[in-house]
């Protein structure tokens, strides 16, 4: 261990991080805000310690992967995670976060994000990934959904034909094809085998959700 990671002040960046983000995230945005921030941060956590992820790359990446919120639909939405890792590391910078850490922290930030389409080739970028697209699903997942469908003014569901059954999926106006759409397929794109298993109880559990919803309409 060298004296870097030895002097490491774990708490003190924590804390320090924490109330940054505290103030960073609006709650106008329910499904990124600073419950979501939290969500994240001690899932990345617990990610961490399994797979045996350096925290020191994990925790700054996880605080801050939405540092930079660009709203669903907005052009820029592809280069989000590009404007929050650069935002992210002049703020570090800034705090005079150990060097070392902070291209590792870039990286981790850039590839978290779906739209961006970008691999993780680190172990850390993996967890912070995971520990993003895990939030998308379970009850949390579900709450989260239906907020941004409010903020869509999208419906829960089409009148008409509710589970697509004579026409294609199709998010963008429906709430419920965005789990058929795209988050019941986040289970094909987890990298670490902690955040498969607890993908798998999250995703039965909106299953059954939404089963319980067809017998209700």
């Amino acid at each position: 261990m060298n004296q870097s990671q030895t002097s490491f002040d774990e708490n003190k960046w924590f804390h320090l991080f924490k109330n940054k983000a505290r103030v960073l995230y609006p709650s106008s945005d329910p499904a990124h805000d600073f419950l979501h921030i939290q969500r994240v941060v001690n899932t990345a956590k617990s990610l961490c310690e399994a797979e045996h992820g350096l925290w020191e790359v994990v925790m700054p990446a996880a605080f801050f992967h939405d540092f930079i919120n660009v709203p669903k639909g907005d052009p820029r939405r592809p280069y989000a995670s590009a404007l929050s890792a650069e935002a992210a590391v002049e703020y570090l910078k800034s705090v005079d976060y150990p060097e070392q850490y902070l291209e590792d922290i870039r990286h981790a930030i850039e590839a978290h994000s779906y739209s961006a389409n970008i691999k993780p080739t680190t172990l850390e970028a993996k967890i912070v990934q995971d520990a993003d697209r895990l939030d998308s699903l379970g009850a949390i997942g579900i709450a989260r959904c239906f907020a941004t469908s409010s903020l869509m003014s999208r419906p829960f569901y089409s009148e008409e034909d509710p589970w697509a059954e004579k026409r294609d999926l199709d998010d963008k106006n429906y709430g419920i094809d965005h789990f058929y759409q795209k988050l019941f397929k986040l289970m094909d794109h987890l990298n670490t085998e902690t955040a498969k298993k607890e993908a798998e109880h999250r995703v039965a559990f909106i299953k059954s959700y939404l089963a319980q919803i067809k017998r209700e309409i």
